[in-house]
């Protein structure tokens, strides 16, 4: 793949050290000195995406930088900008910056925010190198990393509820990474070092090994659909809500779930080559696993009573439409489903802010507390009214984007079935965001509601200014689709270097 890496392994390089530096340096800032944590957490941030900007403009030009280090014979560590990893390093550095100046809202006043800031950009620097990872042993070492800093985020509150939620955390993610390793071992056994590359490194490989390379197939997505919670591998996410909203949010959007999303694309399109999934048949059981997982998070939402457990399940649902268009063969389904890694993000994303917006400015927790919000906060619930049309899929939202190509893909791949799925799907995704919507807008206040007057802003703008632009490019991402730098069109230079103009 890397043969002829361009100029810029200091881009690379800058990209990580971007979060890295001060992340480590956060470490050691006293908790009063808040003015110069906070600006050098903007700081950075802004840097992170000023830096991604440079390297799309390089990948535009043709130009793909890179950096490898050779540790040890047949073990490199390779980083490379393709534009798959743009994909990927885009959405995180975006989302980053606004999560950063939305948490800096949120936990304002609250204790150990060093600590808090220092794992946060500690969690976005291992998120960039999966991002950026050009082989498998790249990749495994950064997805362990997010494992471990993201940890410290779930139980950041020290209650018994949160050090419980981050114990299933580990109890589900460490196994996981256990068999993400082991399948890795497996195949450079077999197949020796490999990286990542168009079309699938082990494209080509004789009809007699597929016996061989399908079980380390199943390890290695086993252990990714931890974190990409796939079903019976999903329980860990709902009990991690217990986390602040902005971890919740990079759990969601950014982080966790999408690193697992984003490693099955990387093992399918990048390691094994979709036409090597097809042959070897285990395409479509992966397909189905996705499509259950989507019913079945769509199910338990509905009877979600606390507002963030219902997003949770809604995330075990919507993240599964990414591995379900990444199992199907052809290209609108790898369009749909890789499209959906970033439009899934930036709806979720706003869901989880004024999920936290409510409850930070109005202490809502549960659904039966929504009457009448609406009226009191309207920028954060027309925010939040967005991003739950565009997950059930209403145009012209990015949601429905991402669902028409996956019913394309659909058919093209022969498997007409996944339309059922998908409406199925929508039905669902109605049920359990609409209430909400009707709740927030149509009902009275309830009597016992005891919210604060309104000032000059319905919150803190920390908190409300990033949930209105997630919100807006939950429109945008949809209504401007067809501009080449957008989501689906940077997709659509995906799908044409994977399966040909």
């Amino acid at each position: 793949m890397m043969d002829a890496l361009g100029a810029g392994p200091e881009l690379i390089l800058a990209i990580l050290a971007s979060s890295l530096v001060p992340g480590l340096l956060i470490f050691g800032m006293s908790e009063e000195r808040s003015g110069l944590r906070t600006t050098l957490n903007l700081f950075a941030a802004s840097i992170k995406v000023a830096l991604v900007g440079l390297a799309i403009a390089s990948a535009q030009q043709g130009r793909m930088i890179g950096w490898r280090y050779e540790i040890a014979p047949n073990l490199e560590l390779l980083l490379v900008a393709d534009e798959l990893a743009l994909l990927f390093l885009g959405l995180s550095a975006g989302l980053w910056l606004l999560t950063t100046v939305y948490a800096i809202g949120y936990l304002e006043g609250s204790p150990d925010r060093s600590r808090f800031f220092a794992f946060f950009s500690l969690c976005v620097t291992a998120t960039s190198g999966i991002a950026l990872a050009g082989n498998l042993f790249s990749f495994v070492l950064f997805y362990e990393i997010l494992t471990w800093t993201t940890y410290p985020l779930v139980a950041h509150r020290g209650t018994q509820e949160a050090v419980r939620g981050g114990r299933i955390y580990l109890y589900y993610t460490v196994p996981g990474g256990a068999a993400l390793l082991l399948g890795a071992i497996w195949l450079h056994a077999v197949a020796g070092p490999l990286e990542f590359v168009p079309g699938g490194a082990l494209f080509g490989t004789p009809t007699a090994e597929h016996a061989v390379l399908a079980p380390v197939f199943m390890l290695l997505v086993a252990g990714l659909g931890v974190k990409a919670a796939l079903i019976p591998l999903h329980g860990w996410l709902p009990v991690a809500m217990v986390a602040p909203a902005p971890v919740s949010a990079l759990l969601h959007a950014v982080a966790v779930v999408k690193a697992g999303a984003f490693g099955i694309m990387r093992v399918v399109y990048s390691l094994f080559g979709i036409e090597l999934v097809r042959d070897m048949g285990v395409g479509l059981p992966l397909a189905a696993l996705a499509s259950l997982t989507i019913v079945h998070g769509s199910i338990r939402a509905l009877s979600q009573m606390d507002l963030k457990r219902r997003l949770a399940f809604s995330t075990v649902s919507q993240v599964s439409y990414v591995t379900l268009g990444v199992a199907l063969y052809g290209p609108a389904a790898t369009l749909g489903g890789l499209v959906h890694l970033v439009h899934q993000g930036i709806m979720k994303i706003t869901l989880f802010f004024c999920a936290g917006t409510l409850s930070e400015t109005l202490g809502i927790h549960r659904i039966d507390e929504l009457d009448g919000v609406g009226r009191r906060m309207p920028w954060t619930m027309t925010a939040f009214t967005v991003a739950a049309l565009g997950m059930i899929g209403v145009p012209p939202m990015a949601g429905f984007i991402s669902k028409l190509q996956l019913g394309l893909g659909g058919i093209e791949a022969g498997e007409p079935w996944v339309i059922g799925v998908l409406a199925l799907s929508s039905v669902l995704n109605a049920a359990y965001f609409l209430p909400l919507i009707h709740r927030a807008w149509f009902r009275p206040r309830r009597p016992e509601a005891d919210w604060p007057a309104a000032g000059r802003w319905e919150a803190s703008p920390w908190l409300l200014l990033p949930l209105l632009a997630t919100g807006l490019l939950s429109i945008g991402a949809g209504l401007l689709a067809g501009f080449a730098l957008s989501p689906y069109g940077w997709t659509e230079r995906i799908v044409a270097t994977e399966y040909g103009p």
